[in-house]
């Protein structure tokens, strides 16, 4: 019986090991969809630059999580010998691999904010910086009940805040870091003329569409294996992330009269928006969050560029920001059983947590990004956004003419 329990729990720890790890590759390859979607999104002049920047930010990423955040989020360190580390298959290192590729998600979201005119280096400090700390923070709070918000809520409203995947933790964080990044930088030169907008056009709608479709099929590894074992995988997650999906997407094809650029990020809309509460709702529910987010997305990004003025190059604040903030809200409502959720929910608890969250991100934005303004400086030259990123920081163009 010994050895039979011990081959049990043998395939248990390898067969979780590699279902987080196989998640953690999927997530990872999110970081290529970043990267495109910014490419295509950018001026030519700018393509390399964004290419360089999402690369560096995961690379100073996992030193600032493997080194800090990790342990601040769940008391973990690394410091030990390999032999203790790959315990049980090494499942805490494949969970730690999985959870960094989140973090990582922070500096990826906050770098199509500030595209175009923010400088290279001030950018990776600032990474540095929130993935070892401001994230960190919230995250051990939401999801690993530090500092006793948790358990609060839980007495004082019958259920903590929940956030399946992070449509508050990851989304709406990076989307609230970003805003205050693009509002320190202010707008690119020659956005506004004479009062109105100057449409800069994207460089490439194929890379744009390209980036959109590998972040849909990398999200499914975001959310289904946010269980993070076999035992809690569930079909529902998968199904109502392709609702949501496919809601965000309608909604925007529609509201955005067939724009590209809006077609391409409504399914993404959709899809941060269903993150917390994907374990939850009902399949119509995640359709009808998904859709709410896709309209969401487009009339906030028009809003913002033309009426209050924020040159958000690729939209994160309104597409992750906003649309996290709606999926907190929205998981508190379509998990409730009475609309065909599982329960367990508590919508004061969920606007509570999704407050927090905006408020730790823009504290912590405007501080770490004041602070590097003030000491180095955010923004590039006139000079060398003129020229663009690529020749200025790189001495190389996205293309040659040979």
């Amino acid at each position: 019986m010994e050895n039979l329990q011990s081959a049990v729990d043998t395939l248990v720890h390898s067969s979780n090991t590699l279902f987080i790890l196989i998640g953690a590759v999927m997530v990872l390859a999110m970081h290529a969809g970043f990267a495109f979607l910014e490419v295509g999104t950018v001026r030519q002049k700018n393509q390399v630059n964004a290419l360089s920047k999402i690369l560096s930010d995961f690379a100073v990423s996992t030193l600032a999580y493997f080194f800090i955040g990790y342990w601040i989020s769940y008391g973990v360190t690394f410091m030990q010998p390999a032999a203790v580390l790959s315990a049980d298959h090494g499942y805490g290192l494949v969970k730690f691999f999985f959870l960094l590729t989140f973090a990582a998600a922070i500096p990826a979201i906050i770098s199509g904010g500030i595209a175009e005119r923010a400088r290279f280096v001030p950018q990776l400090c600032a990474t540095a910086l929130i993935v070892a700390f401001i994230y960190p923070f919230f995250e051990g709070m939401i999801w690993n009940g530090n500092y006793g918000l948790q358990a609060w809520l839980t007495a004082r409203f019958g259920a903590a805040f929940h956030d399946f995947a992070g449509s508050v933790v990851v989304h709406a964080m990076g989307g609230w870091l970003a805003l205050a990044a693009v509002l320190l930088l202010g707008p690119r030169n020659g956005r506004y003329r004479d009062g109105r907008l100057v449409a800069f056009a994207p460089s490439s709608i194929p890379f744009l569409a390209l980036g959109s479709w590998i972040l849909i099929v990398g999200w499914f590894g975001f959310n289904v294996m946010s269980a993070q074992t076999l035992q809690g995988v569930s079909g529902l997650v998968a199904v109502n992330s392709l609702m949501a999906m496919v809601g965000g997407t309608v909604a925007a094809l529609i509201a955005g009269r067939n724009d590209p650029g809006f077609l391409h990020n409504g399914p993404l809309a959709g899809l941060v928006a269903v993150c917390a509460g994907s374990d939850l709702m009902h399949p119509v529910g995640a359709l009808v969050t998904g859709a709410i987010a896709g309209a969401l997305f487009v009339w906030c990004f028009t809003a913002a560029q033309v009426k209050w003025r924020i040159d958000d190059v690729l939209g994160v604040w309104p597409l992750h920001g906003l649309c996290g903030v709606w999926g907190g809200v929205a998981c508190g409502i379509f998990g409730q059983s009475a609309l065909g959720g599982l329960g367990g929910v508590s919508l004061i608890s969920q606007l509570i947590g999704t407050a927090l969250g905006v408020v730790v991100a823009l504290i912590g934005g405007f501080a770490v990004y004041g602070l590097i303004k003030a000491l180095h400086g955010l923004r590039l030259s006139q000079e060398q956004e003129y020229y663009g990123a690529d020749l200025s920081l790189h001495k190389i163009g996205a293309v040659s003419q040979d």
